[in-house]
């Protein structure tokens, strides 16, 4: 039955390499927009995408449909998937008490991290430490659900290395110009998750488009943002109510952030040691939010270290 929900998804994937252009237009758009395009005829596909119907329909046929209400269908197959899990919901927690709904998630969040250790590439891992490593700047985007995600990796890369830059802004002319001078030298990481984003795949294949290095994070060799990456880290990430479960791909940036402070320690060192200089220097932290080493306080730690060093 899985197959079946999933059988468009698949096929276009299989199709995509050989589509023409005016083709992996409609791929894209299905794939990232499925909950819109599967109420659209072939003469409205055609209109959002400037192309003709008769392109929409050659498209269906090429997947191997007899038609496009065939394809529709299909197409209905996928969202109609999405729409049964949630209706499962009240089947599996309506009854629960809070304590259950409780173990029940964390047992779900457990899985997909143990889904995840199980399915990652460690030779796409390898390369996406190198990549972030080893580039002159790293633009970050994940919009969405997905922004939580992209805001934890910036905020933890731009401590350990120069040149992070995270892309967040709602208009599309704006991540353009974002990323105006996105080069050869340069890493992109696009995550996304379903459904997916449009911006996010656009991005990514602008990057790709100047010849930057691509690293994705995302669920499944399915996912629209493989098109344009041969680096693509995978993290399970279904939904196990109306939220997008984040533990998994969590966990994946987490490795990531440690990987790239443990091939590069000297250079790490030095830039957080210079970071909890500033932090001292000028107090950052206040009395309450302060950690304690040796039971004195970090706030101006390194100081009087140096100055009863200097005595």
């Amino acid at each position: 039955m899985a197959e079946l929900k999933n059988d468009v998804l698949i096929r276009i994937q299989n199709e995509y390499d050989s589509m023409s252009k005016s083709q992996k237009k409609i791929a894209n758009y299905v794939r990232s927009e499925m909950d819109g395009a599967v109420f659209m005829t072939a003469a409205e596909l055609g209109k959002t995408l400037g192309i003709s119907e008769s392109t929409v329909v050659r498209f269906a046929a090429s997947l191997g449909y007899r038609g496009y209400p065939e394809f529709q269908k299909s197409l209905e197959e996928c969202v109609r998937g999405k729409l049964s899990g949630i209706q499962r919901i009240d089947e599996k927690y309506g009854r629960s008490s809070q304590s259950e709904i409780l173990t029940s998630v964390l047992t779900s969040d457990i899985e997909k991290i143990q889904d995840t250790i199980k399915n990652l590439n460690p030779i796409a891992f390898d390369l996406a430490v190198d990549a972030m490593l080893g580039a002159e700047t790293v633009y970050i985007m994940g919009l969405r659900s997905n922004e939580p995600l992209a805001a934890f990796l910036h905020f933890y890369l731009n401590m350990v290395r120069k040149n992070v830059v995270l892309i967040n802004t709602t208009s599309v002319t704006e991540t353009f110009e974002q990323m105006l001078r996105i080069n050869e030298k340069d890493c992109f990481v696009g995550i996304s998750f379903p459904r997916y984003s449009m911006r996010t795949l656009k991005a990514t294949e602008f990057a790709n488009d100047r010849r930057a290095r691509i690293v994705t994070i995302t669920d499944s060799e399915f996912s629209p943002m493989c098109m344009y990456s041969s680096c693509n880290l995978y993290a399970r990430s279904d939904m196990v109510s109306i939220v997008d479960s984040l533990v998994a791909p969590l966990s994946v940036i987490n490795a990531l952030v440690v990987a790239i402070c443990l091939k590069a320690p000297e250079a790490v060192r030095s830039d957080l040691e210079m970071l909890e200089q500033v932090w001292n220097n000028y107090q950052v932290y206040l009395n309450d939010e302060i950690e304690f080493i040796d039971d004195e306080p970090i706030l101006n730690y390194s100081l009087r270290k140096q100055d009863a060093g200097g005595q």
